[in-house]
């Protein structure tokens, strides 16, 4: 399935765990040297006027992608019955290569 980042965004995101909305996607999280697709992230039910960090979701916990949601399991129960996030920050960017001379190239 071939799918834009304008369709993307127009897409609404809900938690299966507990059925929320957690919004659109505002954004998608990329890894360029390896050319990966990380996850994407969701404003998390909070307006954009607001200076807050959207919620990163893991592509590994990507239910479902539809028509017009997107079907995400984030959120685990633990002691003391408060909730976690499944993956609350993005993973720590792949370690740099170093970098080739001008040289190798010609």
């Amino acid at each position: 399935m071939e799918l834009s980042f304008s369709e993307l965004r127009t897409k609404e995101v809900v938690n299966t765990q507990d059925g929320r909305k957690l919004g659109k996607v505002c954004d998608i999280v990329l890894c360029y040297p390896e050319n990966r697709w990380l996850g994407i992230v969701a404003p998390n039910g909070r307006a954009f006027g607001l200076k807050r960090n959207g919620l990163f979701i893991d592509l590994k916990n990507i239910v479902k992608i539809g028509e017009d949601v997107i079907l995400v399991n984030i959120g685990v129960a633990c002691k003391g019955g408060k909730r976690q996030n499944a993956c609350p920050n993005p993973p720590p960017p792949p370690p740099m290569h170093e970098r080739r001379s001008y040289e190798e190239y010609e």
